[in-house]
């Protein structure tokens, strides 16, 4: 599976997602374009070209597709849009659905065209993913590829600069000694940093962006002056979403830390062991570095929260409330979790009490890319007063979430509600600001108490006072120009709501 591509002379994040393709005649009858709209429920699993066999996420239990056609898929589009989409009424009535060649064509357009005051799309966050990759990361914490996560310069222009920022433990690019702050030279000889022939530019998608498990290539970069070539191949990689677990200590007490990069189903007794961890230090404050973390699952956000929080801050409390469209009944608050949800079954921690640290304030390293659910942290935290300092960069700005629907074998991602917390607030679509900007420190590993970010929170804790200036925006020794941004796909910036088991 390939996440992105290169385009044209620049660098862009974009998913490459393939429709349903082949032939079959209607089971049921297309209204997509009809005022009167079917139930969703009625005309889902109609495909063109069903799935066979059984679902690995899904107990193993067959496959729901039935055999339809592409105008049964856009049917269902319409009208599932039409039920849960935040914005339903915004969505253009004049689209024919005809005009669009895939089910995702037609998805693509079924959204708000409202700009906001500051004139980006009211909706940047509408998005689909095969289904099979998204149970994947899920459920399973797997990921396609070399085990490498690269930040790029939002510049976009050539000479290209992307940056490694954070391996997998126990990946290929982690056994081959690739290291945070490598610079990206060229991929399978290839001119990373100036190439911009469109056979050039091909060699760079299949190096960067692997389709096939086993397949090798070879990447060049730039380490402190010198160049060194590493070849790696490609496969399955199993993500670690907390990392870097430890105590500091300082002449006012431990502090502890942690790198926490997603909120997905493996992570939740990653994070139980962590705080376990952190709690038999005896820690007296926490630094949270959430500056990669793009969001997942509310409910695991929701059980960090108390678990730093404690009973006495979190009882009764509303951790983060739903605002969906007219259409959606009132559904209850999600409340500060105290026991495990338990959505891994193997890890047996479902339905028991969670360790908390029961702490007065919090440290949260954030970016740009600190999106969705680590978001709702940062709000869910400040909605009982909580002391929450925010030191890097002012966050993305997505106070909204989804609940992914799969259809015939394509996971839809329409905005489905919007989150408030406690006191009622959820406004920050423009981002949560930090209390001290201090940039990415690429030339020291994370958890380094001299990164400068991690610097800044252990002397802030203290001093309340922000760094003079911001010095850690380094590679290596080599200044960086201009701001950087996480390669991901979309699918990685989420807040998404299920019902506990």
């Amino acid at each position: 599976m390939k996440s992105f591509k290169l385009i044209a002379l620049t660098i862009a994040a974009s998913s490459v997602l393939a429709a349903c393709g082949g032939g079959g005649s209607s089971a049921i009858p297309d209204t997509s374009g009809s005022a009167v709209l079917p139930p969703s429920s009625s005309v889902a699993n109609f495909c063109q070209s069903p799935r066979t066999g059984t679902d690995p996420y899904n107990n193993n239990l067959p496959y729901p597709d039935r055999q339809g056609s592409l105008s049964n898929e856009k049917t269902w589009l319409r009208s599932w849009i039409d039920e849960t989409y935040l914005w339903y009424a915004e969505v253009p009535t004049t689209l024919n659905p005809a005009s669009y060649n895939t089910a995702i064509d037609y998805f693509n357009v079924l959204k708000t065209t409202a700009i906001t005051p500051s004139g980006t799309p009211k909706d940047q966050f509408h998005f689909t993913y095969p289904t099979a990759d998204w149970n994947a990361i899920l459920q399973a914490g797997v990921e396609f590829g070399y085990g490498i996560h690269w930040s790029r310069s939002t510049r976009n222009v050539t000479p290209r600069n992307w940056i490694v920022t954070t391996l997998e433990p126990d990946s290929a690019a982690a056994k081959a000694g690739l290291m945070r702050g490598d610079k990206l030279i060229s991929v399978d000889d290839a001119d990373f940093l100036n190439g911009t022939d469109s056979t050039t530019i091909a060699i760079l998608n299949g190096g960067l962006f692997p389709s096939k498990d086993g397949e090798i290539h070879k990447f060049v970069i730039s380490r402190n002056g010198s160049n060194l070539t590493f070849t790696i191949a490609a496969g399955n990689v199993f993500t670690t979403p907390v990392q870097n677990v430890k105590t500091i200590d300082t002449p006012t007490g431990k502090v502890g830390y942690l790198t926490f990069n997603d909120h997905n189903v493996v992570s939740e007794l990653q994070l139980v062991n962590a705080i376990t961890q952190l709690k038999a230090a005896n820690i007296s404050d926490l630094v949270l570095d959430l500056r990669y973390n793009g969001g997942g699952l509310l409910a695991i956000a929701s059980e960090l929260s108390y678990m730093i929080a404690g009973p006495a801050a979190t009882s009764g409390k509303t951790f983060d409330q739903l605002i969906r469209n007219d259409k959606t009944p009132p559904e209850p608050a999600t409340p500060f979790y105290s026991t495990a949800v338990g959505y891994d079954s193997k890890a047996g921690i479902g339905g028991k009490a969670l360790p908390y640290l029961g702490l007065k304030r919090v440290t949260i390293l954030t970016s740009a890319n600190t999106c969705s659910a680590s978001e709702a942290i940062i709000n869910g935290l400040q909605g009982i007063d909580l002391e929450v300092n925010l030191i890097g960069a002012q966050t993305c700005g997505k106070p909204y979430g989804y609940n992914p629907t799969p259809n015939c074998g394509t996971t839809y991602f329409a905005i489905q509600f919007k989150g408030i917390n406690n006191k009622g607030y959820g406004d920050y679509a423009d981002g949560i600001p930090a209390t001290c900007k201090v940039a990415d420190d690429f030339s020291h590993a994370l958890g380094d108490p001299a990164e400068a970010q991690l610097a800044a929170a252990l002397s802030y804790r203290n001093t309340k006072t922000c760094p003079a200036s911001s010095t850690g925006l380094q590679l290596r020794s080599e200044a960086m120009s201009s701001a950087m941004q996480l390669v991901r796909p979309m699918v990685k910036e989420i807040a998404i709501y299920s019902k506990p088991r």
